[in-house]
């Protein structure tokens, strides 16, 4: 049961990615502020800038999925793509900090710490072994 919840809050994580990548590439509103948080000003999400930002995020999000279904289908190599997954997040929310929602911003990043810290440390093989 465990592993189905993880394989879905991975999914569910990965395709939250997909949000910035809409903002930057289409009309869409989703809900992001116009300024980044690192940036000067000049750098908003439908910003060149913004727009490489953009593809890391979908690379984030190919990553997430990828982990999931990994997982899913019990793939050694799951846990290594989740945390590149997760590390390739925390580098692409930290600059837009201001221009995503609190709530996400928190959640996205407290997501992408567990999955650090469970998969990136020496307990790893365990943390794994419980899942598969």
């Amino acid at each position: 049961m465990l592993k189905w919840i993880i394989v879905l809050s991975l999914l569910m994580h990965g395709i939250g990615h997909i949000s910035f990548f809409f903002a930057a590439f289409t009309p869409v509103a989703m809900d992001f502020a116009s300024s980044p948080w690192l940036l000067p000003g000049a750098f908003t999400v439908d910003s060149p800038v913004g727009k490489v930002f953009a593809m890391l995020w979908l690379v984030a999000m190919i990553g997430f999925v990828a982990a999931a279904l990994g997982l899913a289908s019990k793939r050694p190599w799951w846990p290594t793509v989740a945390v590149t997954a997760s590390m390739i997040s925390l580098v692409v929310i930290l600059p837009w900090w201001n221009t995503i929602n609190p709530s996400t911003r928190f959640w996205a990043t407290a997501a992408d710490g567990v999955v650090i810290v469970a998969f990136a440390f020496p307990w790893r093989t365990q943390v794994v072994a419980a899942l598969v």
